[in-house]
């Protein structure tokens, strides 16, 4: 028989959530398993922006787009070329119906397990006590012993920016797109700049990059920015290295970007992705007592709680890692703290073990100690590399783009870190994830009987 869950309160726990989202919705389902009333508090749909501008919409659309550039690569597998052109009112039903159904499948979760979801905005009037504004009902108050505040982030819009969501446009105005630009200036090479670099490009658009560093993806290894600068290259994206954006013009039918070094780059349309800001100002933080960092993210500890004992923040809010992944797992711990469950059996986070992907094409994907970062603290490694090239499933799918890097302790063998770049890299980084997870070593990896042909043999072939 299962041991009672230990528990902070005599009674059912009161948890308030603000934001609907993925840390939202993960904290509610576990808080409600493990006995709490829950309320979540969500203004526009379950699922938050993640389901609604971010995530899942742009991902639907690079899918979409991934049907364009295998037609393009089918003379290489034995077919003539047929080309694919995009139906734009099909391609927003598409996008929309997939929001609709995730926003509907989380609704009825939650009401399965019953939490209450009210459609409204919420803030603290105290660390007890959560007003809401109800979007289609009265202003309610609801008590808490634990309020989560989970209300994600927004973009980025600098002083020199009038967006107006035609020409000049936030990457939540981009899709599902009306119309396909002809030539789209994109300032940001983060990880969203080049999703959308890659998204435009493959729905026929000419594209531009403003790049303000000397790589794309300044925060990864520079031999996986190498691999995606390549491709973006050959496929005839212009990259304007070490060219930083200090204003936008609309002239006309087109738009002209003004760089700090005298460059200027002409174009129809100018997508922002120069990153997030919190979404913290209205959520009553002065009035509960709770303390920010100078630019607005919650300050949090290991438990994602804040200053004051009732109140945690997770997802963007946080300031740790802006994944979604990041953010469920967060939600998860913070309904396990608020219950009680806290022991060597519920593992603090380790954001340094956190997997990522971007779904470029090449896809690329990366979790733990990168090599670079290695060199930059002096610590010994050892690097395994295996190309695509080698590997006969990539062969048979035409598309033997990129490698697998594997970085491991050479004392122990023990698995530190990786980075994928080619086809499924976002699937096969789990294996190299679950690795550094668990402590594995590359031996465990070399004697998995992995499928063959499959892309997962460069792990073991890597590993080996």
């Amino acid at each position: 028989m299962d041991s009672p869950v230990p528990r902070r309160y005599p009674y059912s726990v009161r948890f308030v959530i603000l934001g609907g989202g993925p840390a939202g919705i993960q904290a509610a389902s576990h808080a409600a398993r493990l006995g709490a009333h829950v309320t979540v508090v969500e203004r526009d749909i379950v699922g938050g922006a993640a389901n609604l501008w971010d995530c899942i919409p742009s991902k639907a659309m690079i899918a979409s787009g991934a049907l364009i550039t295998l037609g393009a690569r089918s003379s290489r597998m034995g077919f003539v070329e047929s080309g694919l052109k995009p139906d734009l009112e099909e391609l927003r039903h598409r996008v929309s119906s997939i929001t609709n159904r995730l926003a509907v499948g989380n609704a009825r979760l939650l009401e399965s397990q019953g939490v209450r979801v009210l459609r409204g905005s919420g803030r603290l009037r105290s660390p007890n006590l959560v007003e809401v504004d109800q979007i289609d009902g009265p202003v309610v108050e609801v008590p808490a012993d634990a309020v989560l505040l989970a209300t994600g982030s927004r973009p980025r819009i600098p002083s020199w920016a009038k967006v107006d969501g035609e020409r000049i446009l936030t990457t939540r105005q981009a899709y599902p797109p009306h119309t396909i630009p002809e030539h789209l200036v994109v300032i940001g090479s983060g990880v969203t700049g080049v999703e959308f670099v890659h998204m435009f490009r493959s729905f026929g658009s000419k594209v531009s990059l403003i790049v303000s560093r000397q790589q794309v993806l300044p925060q990864k290894d520079p031999e996986v920015a190498a691999a995606l600068e390549a491709d973006f290259l050959d496929s005839g994206v212009t990259l304007l290295k070490g060219a930083r954006a200090i204003g936008i013009e609309r002239d006309g039918s087109g738009i002209t970007v003004n760089c700090d070094d005298g460059r200027v780059v002409r174009g129809s349309h100018c997508l922002l992705a120069i990153g997030s800001v919190p979404n913290s100002e209205e959520l009553g933080l002065d009035a509960a007592g709770v303390d920010v960092d100078q630019s607005g993210y919650v300050l949090v500890d290991r438990h994602c709680a804040s200053n004051v004992p009732t109140i945690y923040a997770a997802g963007d809010l946080s300031g740790r890692l802006p994944l979604a992944s990041v953010a469920s797992i967060q939600g998860r711990k913070v309904a396990e703290h608020v219950m009680g469950l806290d022991s060597l059996e519920h593992r603090h986070l380790d954001y340094d073990k956190a997997a990522s992907a971007i779904f470029t094409e090449p896809e690329i994907a990366d979790v733990g100690l990168a090599e670079a970062e290695a060199f930059a603290l002096g610590r010994k490694i050892r690097v395994t590399k295996v190309p695509f090239a080698a590997n006969s499933r990539a062969l048979i799918n035409g598309d033997p783009r990129g490698f697998v890097k594997i970085v491991s302790d050479p004392a122990t063998g023990v698995v530190l870190g990786g980075s994928i770049v080619g086809e499924r890299a976002a699937e096969l980084i789990s294996v190299i994830a679950l690795s550094v997870t668990a402590n594995l070593k590359v031996s465990d990896i070399v004697e998995s009987l992995f499928v063959h042909p499959s892309l997962a043999e460069a792990l073991a072939d890597a590993a080996d």
